[in-house]
């Protein structure tokens, strides 16, 4: 029998079931797709809480994960690096996130600041390591609700993203597509981003093997194939942004649907049980921001679990 069942392999699941497992509880993790299938797995995984409001609860969950972030870099652990940041802005005044950054340094109409960035590939497969180390195992099923998650255990954590909306009957749940392009890195070391280009969203993400150029954030949008108009238009925006990108190999585009709500990400203990008495804890609705807030939510979760 287990305590807990924890439904949905992305970064959200994924690390609230390793907080769960460290503080003693009995784990089973269950999820349709592998996490190496999730929309994580596409994420640009750079720290910062993109399309989020100035909540307390969020700046507090990225502040959270930011540190355990800056913690696992320190430790070597695969795919999480310390980066320098330089970001184009227009704003006068500094980001409300801000005081959860440490180095952060105001250049006028450019910011500079060092956070976190993962590989989520490496990331992804350190994380199910860290489970299956502790005798989690994910078990591949596609449910038809949470209450046939509860036939495994009397607590049920919601991490489903995109699928919650379907699963919980929540309307305010909406995917919002992410194309990125990956360009052979010609040697760069700093990200470099703009939020308000005319033209769309920038950042330029250096990697180990490659650069992730980016990007867009489209709401209500559910094709994920090839678009190579905008894969164009990504590629000059960033050159434009950092010429050194000039000529650089483009080695693929990617696209993933965000797990995107109004309102804001949805942390924390159902008012209602389900059917037969199973606790709900949710964690969804993080949109571009599921990274920057992964290990805080996790957090919240686990004081939600003891109540």
């Amino acid at each position: 029998m287990f305590d807990v069942v924890v439904v949905g392999a992305g970064v959200i699941g994924l690390t609230s079931a390793i907080r769960l497992r460290e503080a003693g509880a009995r784990v089973a993790l269950v999820a349709a797709d592998p996490p190496a299938e999730t929309v994580s797995a596409v994420a640009a995984a750079v720290w910062y809480p993109t399309r989020t409001d100035p909540d307390p609860r969020v700046l507090a969950w990225a502040g959270q994960t930011y540190d355990e972030l800056a913690r696992q870099a320190a430790a070597g652990v695969p795919g999480v690096v310390m980066r320098r940041t330089r970001m184009v802005v227009q704003a006068s005044d500094d980001p409300w996130w801000a005081r959860v950054v440490p180095n952060f340094e105001d250049h006028g109409r450019e910011w500079r600041f060092t956070v976190p960035t993962v590989e989520m590939g490496l990331y992804l497969e350190w994380l199910v390591a860290r489970l299956a180390g502790g005798g989690v195992v994910l078990e591949r099923r596609r449910l038809r609700g949470l209450a046939e998650a509860a036939r495994l255990a009397p607590v049920v954590v919601n991490a489903t993203g995109l699928a919650a909306g379907e699963l919980c009957g929540d309307a305010a749940v909406f995917p919002a597509r992410g194309r990125v392009v990956l360009v052979a890195n010609p040697g760069l070391e700093v990200s470099v981003r703009e939020e308000h280009h005319p033209a769309g969203m920038v950042y330029v993400h250096p990697r180990s093997g490659d650069v992730v150029l980016g990007g867009t954030f489209e709401p209500g949008e559910w094709d994920t194939g090839p678009d190579p108009q905008v894969a164009a238009g990504i590629v000059a925006r960033c050159t434009e942004l950092v010429p050194e990108l000039a000529g650089a190999e483009v080695l693929g585009e990617r696209a993933g649907l965000r797990p995107a709500r109004r309102g804001g990400p949805r942390v924390g203990a159902a008012p209602d049980p389900l059917p037969g008495g199973a606790r709900v804890i949710h964690n969804y609705g993080h949109g571009g921001a599921g990274v920057t807030l992964s290990w805080g939510c996790a957090a919240s979760v686990l004081v939600d679990f003891w109540p």
